[in-house]
């Protein structure tokens, strides 16, 4: 979509608050909000080092009941490691066992 190529260039560009305003725009809009979308508005947070803002994002998608993939997850954990939060990103990766999610190198 229009919404997700425009959150790539910002994310790319490392605009993780023009991501985000996006991303909150397209619930406005009413255009559906999936996994992918959230992963890559989480890596975008992750990118600014905005850990935090991708934390509450990525727990965001359970309570929308989105499934938290591999790219999520890493997403997520990126965020955490830039922030110097090792705790979360340790407990991060054992959710991840736990909830059989595929890991990678």
């Amino acid at each position: 979509t229009s919404y997700m190529a425009a959150i790539s260039a910002c994310m790319k560009g490392e605009q993780w608050a023009h991501a985000l305003q996006l991303f909150r725009e397209m619930g406005d809009s009413l255009v559906t909000r999936d996994t992918i979308s959230y992963s890559a508005v989480v890596s975008a947070c992750a990118r600014g080092e905005k850990w935090v803002h991708s934390l509450h994002l990525f727990l965001e998608m359970t309570d929308t009941r989105l499934n938290r993939d591999t790219v999520s997850y890493n997403a997520a954990i990126t965020a955490c490691e830039k922030g110097e939060q090792w705790v979360y990103a340790l407990q991060l990766f054992r959710e991840m066992v736990v909830s059989r999610v595929e890991r990678n190198t």
